[in-house]
């Protein structure tokens, strides 16, 4: 294997899973949902309410993105908007019963990604490609 792909590895890596991911919300009713909302979901079922700039920093994305992410959860009911009474330019983003019903759902989906992403894969493996990767991103973050 050469040892310069591993951007495009990582590519067809993310494809793959968010393929798989996609698939198994699909077959438990779920629609509409797609990977990149998952980070906001996993934020709020810890109960916790964010703001919008909250969510961008805890899930490494820009705010203009979490804000296109999040209206579409609210149109399909997962989660409401409810500005500020302190601070009008802060939106309070939390999960509402439909979201908070998401939250079974999404741990046996990550049971059922872990369990094939693993597969094959020794503990001691694992350890050395996980702590490779953030190496990586590492790098990344000094240079971007």
């Amino acid at each position: 294997m050469k040892e310069n792909n591993i951007i495009a590895l990582a590519s067809r890596l993310t494809e793959k899973a968010h393929k798989l991911i996609i698939r198994e919300l699909e077959a438990r009713g779920i629609n509409g949902i797609v990977p990149s909302h998952g980070g906001i979901l996993l934020q709020l079922f810890s109960g916790e309410t964010y703001t919008m700039k909250e969510l961008a920093e805890k899930i490494y994305r820009t705010k203009p993105t979490v804000t296109v992410l999040i209206d579409k959860l609210v149109s399909l009911g997962y989660v409401t908007k409810e500005k500020s009474s302190e601070d009008s330019r802060n939106t309070w983003i939390r999960l509402t019963k439909k979201g908070e019903e998401l939250k079974p759902s999404f741990i046996e989906i990550s049971a059922v990604v872990n369990a094939i992403v693993y597969r094959g894969i020794k503990k001691e493996e694992a350890e050395v490609i996980t702590r490779c990767l953030k190496k990586v991103l590492s790098n990344l973050n000094e240079d971007v």
